[in-house]
């Protein structure tokens, strides 16, 4: 075991402060970053990214568990931190000083690697979406473990009937499964977010024959878009979305939320076979 200084010692020697204008928020518990690295399962010698390490919290935790690490960081105040992870692990860490949104994740990394993060608030629905939309199935990504809102969080396991359940929910589960792996108390942070976090893992499964993601998302952003409003007028805007909804049987006077996610995928199929 490589010995190293506390994570507070760390942020004092470097002179960090968690940036509101980045989504910061630091975790120094070991014990709970451990525990997060563990959510994937044995990492010893696999590729892992990780988006916004700061001072390399969960880094280290993930070093530890052997993983090989590629970390992504925009704030170049945490770079010397990070500088110090790559002289203790020889060889295990490299980081990338760029915005993770600009940024191909499959070609930065060129071979299958696991995502492992504390996702910075401000970006990580956008990362998330991104990686749930891959046009390439299955994905270089062979899990996700991020660290969201638990609002958010609850968005993306959401059943249908619930008022949490939309497009989130749909792009997690129809071509993957998704868990809610761990809950964090706002106590845990430094600063304590308003809000309390939990973690979310998700795997790819088998992407359902003849349904293709643009088509699904153009529904679930027109369906939910509206969710109040009945099927009839929330998708009127889509050619062929009516058409498709009576060729399955679908009532167009339900409302987005009651339908499963089998229903969106089977109405993404019918659309685009009207379509063509």
């Amino acid at each position: 075991m490589v010995d190293l200084p506390p994570l507070r010692e760390v942020i004092k020697t470097h002179g960090l402060s968690a940036s509101k204008a980045l989504g910061q928020n630091f975790l120094f518990d070991e014990q709970l970053l451990g525990r997060i690295a563990a959510i994937p399962g044995n990492l010893d010698g696999k590729a892992v990214l990780e988006i916004g390490p700061g001072p390399g919290g969960l880094t280290r935790a993930l070093l530890r568990a052997g993983a090989r690490v590629t970390a992504i960081e925009r704030d170049s105040r945490c770079i010397p931190a990070l500088a110090e992870l790559q002289e203790a692990f020889p060889g295990q860490l490299r980081v990338v000083e760029q915005d993770a949104l600009a940024i191909d994740h499959g070609d930065l990394m060129g071979e299958p690697f696991a995502v492992v993060a504390n996702l910075p608030y401000n970006i990580g629905t956008a990362l998330f979406t991104r990686w749930l939309a891959d046009s390439a199935w299955p994905p270089r990504w062979t899990s996700l473990t991020l660290m969201f809102q638990q609002e958010v969080a609850r968005r993306i396991i959401a059943a249908p009937g619930s008022g949490e359940f939309g497009r989130l929910a749909i792009l997690a589960q129809w071509r993957s499964s998704a868990k809610l792996a761990m809950k964090v108390h706002r106590s845990a942070f430094t600063p304590p977010p308003k809000v309390m976090s939990a973690i979310v893992h998700v795997e790819p499964v088998a992407a359902p024959e003849g349904a293709d993601i643009r088509t699904l998302e153009r529904l679930t952003e027109a369906a939910f878009g509206q969710r109040r409003k009945m099927l009839r007028q929330s998708l009127k805007g889509v050619e062929g979305a009516l058409s498709a909804l009576e060729s399955l049987g679908i009532d167009s006077t339900r409302r987005a939320e009651t339908l499963a996610v089998a229903d969106f995928v089977a109405l993404a199929r019918a659309l685009d076979q009207i379509i063509k």
